[in-house]
Parts: C-alpha cells; sequence; structure tokens
C-alpha cells in the first residue's frame, strides 16, 4: 500500500476486504518496509545501509548460522518476531477489531527473490552461496512461522504468501537456478507454514514449477499475463482437482490502466481468461469454484487515491463474480 499511516491502510483493508482481510506492508514509510529489509531481521551477516541491504560475508557467520539453525531445530519462531519499525501496518492490524473474518492473510518476500536480490559485501546474490541459501530458507520459515502464529488471533484460518517476483527471471540468461533448487527453498519455506499456502508471482514464469510444489493458492497477474497460465493446463487441472486454489490478479497495480477499468470490464477480462483454460480442458465448476480475485501485484507505487478505486474495484468484481457464477 503506498500509505505511510498505518492506520489508513488498515481501515481501507478492513472496509473492502472484511472476509479475508491482509495487513498492508508500507514501503513509503521507511525503507525497513521494502520487501526485502522488512524480513531481514535476524538473518546472520545482514546490514542495512540507508537504502542497501547487504550480507557482510567478512563477518563471523559461523555463531550467528550455528544460532539460526539452533532456533529452527527447537522451533523458537520468537525469536523471529517481525519489529514494528519493520511492519507498521502488520502491528496495526493485530490491534484491530477485524470482527470474525473467514481468514487472514500475511507474506513473507520468497527465498529465491530474496536470495537473488540481496547481496554480499562483493555484491554476489547471498542465493549463490549454498550455505547463505540454506539459511535463508530457514529463517523465512521461521519469520513465516511467527507470523501465522499472530495472525491465529484474529481468525484460526491463515493464509501466509510467498512474494517470488523473481520467479519471472528463472529460466533466463541472467538466473542460473536448477528447477530442484527453487522447489526445495520454497518447500522449506512452506514447511513452516500449518494453514494455507500460497504463492504470488506478477510476471511470466514455468508454473509447472509452483504447481509442482505443496502449495495451495497460486496467485498471478492476470490482468496481463492470464495467456501465460493456459499453456499449462494438465499441471492446472491437477493442481484445482486436489484442492488447489487460484487468485486471479485482475485488478491492474497500475495507475493508467486503473482510471479506463470498471467492474464490468475487468469481470469481462475475468472470465475471458478462465474460459481459455476452459478450452484446454480443465473444469469450468473447479475453475469458478476455487476461485479467489486479487490485485495483479501490490499497490505501493500508486496514488493513496487509485489504491482505494483499486480496492474498491476488487470488491464490485467480487461481488459481482459471486452473482453470476456461486
Amino acid at each position: 500500500m503506498p500509505h505511510t499511516d498505518p492506520k489508513e491502510a488498515c481501515s481501507l483493508v478492513a472496509r473492502f476486504l472484511p472476509e479475508i482481510p491482509a495487513w498492508p506492508q508500507l514501503p513509503k514509510r521507511s525503507f525497513l518496509e521494502n520487501m526485502y529489509a522488512q524480513f531481514s531481521d535476524g538473518f546472520p551477516g545482514v546490514v542495512i545501509e540507508g537504502d542497501r541491504i547487504y550480507v557482510d560475508r567478512a563477518k563471523d557467520l559461523e555463531k550467528p548460522l550455528e544460532q539460526l539453525y539452533a532456533y529452527y531445530l527447537e522451533n523458537k519462531v520468537e525469536k523471529y518476531a517481525i519489529s514494528p519499525d519493520h511492519a507498521a501496518g502488520l502491528h496495526e492490524f493485530l490491534k484491530m477489531e477485524l470482527g470474525a473474518p473467514f481468514a487472514t492473510k500475511g507474506q513473507v518476500t520468497g527465498p529465491v527473490t530474496w536470495g537473488l536480490t540481496v547481496t554480499d559485501e562483493n555484491r554476489r546474490p547471498v542465493l549463490y552461496d549454498d550455505t547463505l541459501a540454506d539459511a535463508l530458507a530457514k529463517h523465512l520459515h521461521l519469520k513465516a512461522a511467527w507470523q501465522e502464529r499472530e495472525l491465529k488471533a484474529i481468525s484460526p484460518n491463515t493464509i501466509i504468501f510467498v512474494d517470488e517476483p523473481y520467479m519471472a527471471s528463472i529460466g533466463s540468461a541472467f538466473v542460473s537456478l536448477a528447477r530442484e533448487q527453487v522447489t526445495s527453498l520454497l518447500e522449506e519455506v512452506f514447511s513452516g507454514i500449518s494453514g494455507l499456502k500460497g504463492i504470488h508471482c506478477c510476471g511470466n514464469t514455468d508454473w509447472s514449477i509452483l504447481l509442482s510444489t505443496p502449495l495451495d493458492i497460486l496467485s498471478f497477474d492476470a490482468y496481463n499475463y492470464s495467456y501465460t497460465i493456459v499453456l499449462y493446463p494438465e499441471e492446472v487441472k491437477a493442481f484445482l482437482e486436489r484442492g488447489g486454489v487460484i487468485a486471479w490478479g485482475i485488478v491492474p497495480h497500475d495507475e493508467q490502466d486503473l482510471k479506463g477499468e470498471i467492474v464490468k470490464s475487468l469481470i469481462d477480462r475475468l472470465e475471458e481468461a478462465i474460459g481459455a483454460l476452459n478450452r484446454k480442458g480443465v473444469s469450468f465448476r473447479l475453475l469458478t469454484e476455487q476461485c479467489l480475485v486479487t490485485p495483479s501485484c501490490g499497490l505501493g507505487s500508486l496514488s493513496e487515491e487509485a489504491a482505494a478505486w483499486a480496492l474498491e474495484l476488487l470488491a464490485g468484481v467480487s461481488k459481482e463474480f459471486r452473482k453470476r457464477h456461486v
């Protein structure tokens, strides 16, 4: 969300998303709420200087790594709490009177995205260091587990998303990662989540990799990339048949695109995307019953007014879609 006041951001969420409210990340409030800095606290050797975050391998990391593994084995999730400085929206959210929502949703930055973006002191991504990559997945496992525990105070049903925008780079000439490494890292983070597990990727990727993991919800930018998932009908069919849910990011997160959309135009776009998969043999009933609607990506780059309009559109799309298909 683009807000700097966590109360304003949380009140918008409560107003428009009462059934599955999500705590808002506020990157304009502080660099500590940047998606890479936000979940970094406690990682061995991590340094934040101004608007830069990196891991200093020149430090002695042996003891911090031993401590991380000890906490992981003992499941001491309280040691990986996310502070108010790093997530003001989360802490405001936890104080709110939200009634009895069906579920609550939180998120962590995924190990692939964090590990490719955060570098060591020599600007080498930490994901290319096997020791740090393994430690990172366990660190995020603990961050997710702590967060889930806190959100259960609002609703016994929780959804924790692993945000992986850098999955769009997998298979490119710029990123050298084996499929097995990607799935292993994601599964390690998932193993810290006892409730529903989701992945969000806001670009094109090899969806078969993500659908092969034990996720419950696949979230993607359906406004811009709905055609990409149509290339994987068998994988989507198997995912839905085992109870998986697709979260269609049908409300754009671009301000210019938002100005040209209304509820009807977005419903038409969503139905067209669902129809394309249905024509490839995926059950229309499963596609519509096991369905969520979301923004296509985070709303942090928008004006506050545009973010509110995006959420209003989202609520309208949900209401109209249910009238037509539920």
